[in-house]
């Protein structure tokens, strides 16, 4: 294929987005949000038709799961963001002169995973709707089927609404030259990557503005003042969600050896398979490429029961996730790295200071900026967690994978794509939404600062008036 065939392709894609772009960008509050509540209520009303379809292309997951993903992505976003003012004016400060105005950023490309794929669409066109954005979505290949239908039907509501012409299109080349092309173009202004590492890396080296995300080493700690029940009854809800395939969804349990005794009785009765040590190692086998460092593809989002087939041993039915003792964090060790899978590492430490050290080691090892869970009704526990443990998301008390991802458990931002700082190479430890997409400018007028101006020249040009002598006469005319 020629340079030239990647290259024409990349700028139909860019122009179209451009002639959006410039159209969007005349449209007032009123017209945005009519355009947006019909990409609701279109994503709303394909909830079980884009579960089914993403379920049969994908054969991972549960499809009851991808039903709520869709639910959530379409209901919990729309409400978040439909208030929201993010045309023109959207405040203004006489006291300090400041207006501050609204503008988009421009053509946006999406990329989107296997693991949410019509649920991130969904998530990715309402932001971008509400901001006047046109948007490019890049799929994943095993998940281009039900990808392409829910932005096909997003893209139809968003039309019928009044939206412009081009403002939702989707790379139809599988080639990774096209996308490669696109990521590069002049005309694009920002990447969102959610999606593995190698595509967010590469989303990164494109030169383009990019919001990415890091990996989820998610450790759940479940310390002596828990409320037992309400740990485990979250843990395997939120663990067992959609076979585990959310990023934020706990990769392993440390727990202290009284807690152990309470616990894992526990989380037997709510469907946990506790492996006996060698199952454990078959397990990391079949789960985790130690070579590459990397999950196994073959596993991601699978049934526990499929799971413990590949590896060599049985589980009962209705096994809803397996729990694999771990002795030990790093490269020799499987199942300390994220697996997004129904598999739950599990360390049981003699102590609160072991638990910790173990809890700092597995963020440290590949979730760092990303989330911790902790069950407890200790403040100096929490307090411990949050300055030794790097997170963006520190989620109490709660369900890990639905904490995260916000809106249900407690009152984060709704997001599907949850950023985690420099720690991981993303610029925002933030959960990614509308005021992510919108540049602002602001108004300054007139209004001068009389501290400043009070102070007479000869205190710049005399050296022996000193920062102390400088701050004494600036606050002294405050």
């Amino acid at each position: 294929m020629q340079t030239t065939d990647y290259q024409s392709y990349a700028d139909d894609i860019l122009d179209k987005a451009s002639k959006a772009a410039k159209i969007f960008k005349t449209f007032d509050q009123t017209k945005v949000d009519r355009i947006v509540y019909a990409v609701f209520k279109a994503a709303f009303d394909a909830r079980l038709e884009l579960a089914q379809l993403t379920y049969d292309e994908t054969g991972i997951g549960i499809l009851e799961h991808k039903v709520i993903k869709n639910c959530w992505a379409s209901l919990l976003v729309y409400e978040d963001i439909k208030m929201q003012k993010t045309v023109g004016e959207i405040s203004d400060n006489p006291a300090q002169g400041i207006t501050e105005i609204a503008q988009p950023h421009g053509p946006i490309l999406a990329l989107t995973p296997l693991t949410n794929p019509s649920s991130t669409t969904i998530f990715k066109c309402l932001i971008a709707m509400k901001t006047r954005n046109p948007l490019i979505f890049s799929s994943h290949g095993a998940a281009r089927k039900c990808s392409t239908k829910a932005a096909e039907i997003l893209y139809s509501a968003a039309r019928g609404a009044g939206a412009p012409e081009h403002c939702i299109q989707w790379i139809t080349k599988k080639h990774p030259e096209y996308l490669k092309h696109i990521m590069k173009h002049r005309r694009l202004a920002l990447i969102i990557a959610t999606g593995t590492r190698s595509i967010v890396k590469e989303a990164y080296f494109s030169g383009k503005p990019t919001i990415g995300i890091g990996p989820g080493n998610v450790p759940a700690f479940v310390g002596k003042t828990a409320d037992f029940k309400l740990a485990a009854d979250s843990i395997v809800l939120s663990k067992s969600f959609d076979n585990g395939t959310v990023c934020a969804s706990e990769q392993a349990l440390v727990v202290e050896k009284k807690v152990d005794k309470i616990l894992k009785p526990m989380l037997i009765e709510r469907g946990c398979y506790f492996c006996s040590e060698a199952e454990s190692e078959k397990l990391g086998t079949v789960a985790f490429d130690t070579h590459h460092r990397i999950m196994r593809a073959e596993i991601v989002g699978r049934s526990p029961q499929f799971i413990a087939n590949e590896a060599g041993f049985t589980i009962p039915e209705g096994t809803r996730l397996i729990v694999a003792p771990c002795h030990g964090i790093g490269k020799d060790y499987p199942l300390s790295h994220e697996i997004l899978t129904p598999i739950l590492a599990y360390y049981c430490t003699a102590n609160y200071k072991q638990a910790l050290e173990t809890c700092v080691r597995l963020n440290a090892l590949g979730g760092q900026g990303h989330t911790v869970s902790i069950y407890t009704n200790n403040e100096d526990v929490i307090k411990d967690f949050t300055n030794q443990l790097s997170a963006g998301r520190i989620c109490v008390n709660t369900p890990a994978t639905h904490g995260a991802i916000g809106g249900t458990y407690n009152t984060l931002t709704p997001s599907l794509t949850l950023s985690c700082g420099t720690q991981a190479g993303n610029i925002y430890t933030d959960n990614i939404t509308t005021t992510h997409l919108l540049n602002i400018h602001r108004i300054a007028r007139r209004r001068p600062n009389p501290r400043w101006f009070s102070i007479t020249e000869d205190a710049w040009q005399n050296s022996k008036v000193d920062a102390e002598e400088i701050q004494r006469r600036y606050n002294r005319n405050y």
